[in-house]
């Protein structure tokens, strides 16, 4: 998901590791990771996703606390980079 990782990068404050064998990404704590066995599309895991301020229609629930976003395809990244980039950015400033 490279186009998924520059929108992570773009925001200074992101780091980028490899956590789980899967690519992580990292702002005062580990933000989100990679789902890289999901065959059928591209997901993110934020972990503790239901503690990020702000209304993010595009994380979709995953339990009590970790929220997910699921893209079909490049064109649905392309689509959901406003909204991916509002996360982290929320994700980063409630870390700071």
């Amino acid at each position: 998901m490279p186009r998924g990782r520059e929108i992570f990068l773009s925001d200074d404050r992101v780091e980028e590791t490899i956590k789980r064998k899967s690519p992580a990404f990292m702002c005062g704590g580990i933000m989100a990771r990679l789902n890289p066995w999901a065959k059928a599309h591209v997901r993110l895991m934020f972990h503790t996703g239901a503690a990020i301020p702000g209304d993010h229609p595009r994380l979709e629930a995953g339990g009590d606390t970790a929220r997910y976003m699921r893209f079909a395809d490049l064109p649905d990244v392309e689509a959901a980079a406003d909204a991916l980039a509002a996360v982290v950015a929320a994700w980063c400033d409630s870390e700071g």
